[in-house]
């Protein structure tokens, strides 16, 4: 009876602590003739993890026209290395960017950095920040995208 009350009162508090739903979500991307939406899942700051949700997303845009696939890499927890301001793969965030794919970079994490070391960490100005990283995931899954972890 009490692991239920105080799982119950851990829940409780979680509610209230996190933000509305509706508050982290961006609208969809504006891409009205998009026959396929794919999500890219960064969680990890392995270097050849980042260099491979890179390749990903550029093959995905020789395969299909840029104009008829719409995607979205969220990066979140160590995934967010990809996305500050002094990656080394920044140029190449960049020129996806430019050809549609959007980058978003999850605000709990950087706020969390903020407080465990003091300076907030400074993010590439073309990424989309998003409050929740995977809430955000699992808006843009609700809304057609098919999740690729790669």
């Amino acid at each position: 009876m009490m692991r239920s009350q105080l799982l119950s009162a851990m829940m409780l508090a979680l509610l209230a602590w996190a933000p509305p739903a509706l508050a982290q979500q961006i609208p969809l991307q504006d891409k009205p003739f998009a026959e396929h939406k794919v999500v890219l899942q960064l969680s990890d700051g392995d270097a050849k993890k980042q260099a491979l949700v890179l390749s990903v997303a550029n093959n995905l845009l020789k395969a299909y026209d840029p104009d008829k696939i719409a995607i979205e890499v969220v990066a979140f927890g160590p995934g967010i290395d990809l996305l500050l301001a002094g990656s080394e793969r920044r140029k190449q965030v960049e020129s996806l960017i430019a050809q549609g794919v959007r980058f978003d970079i999850c605000l709990n994490t950087v706020d969390t950095i903020a407080r465990e070391t003091g300076k907030r960490p400074e993010f590439i100005q073309a990424a989309t920040p998003v409050q929740v990283g995977v809430g955000q995931i699992l808006f843009l899954a609700e809304n057609g995208y098919t999740v690729v972890r790669p």
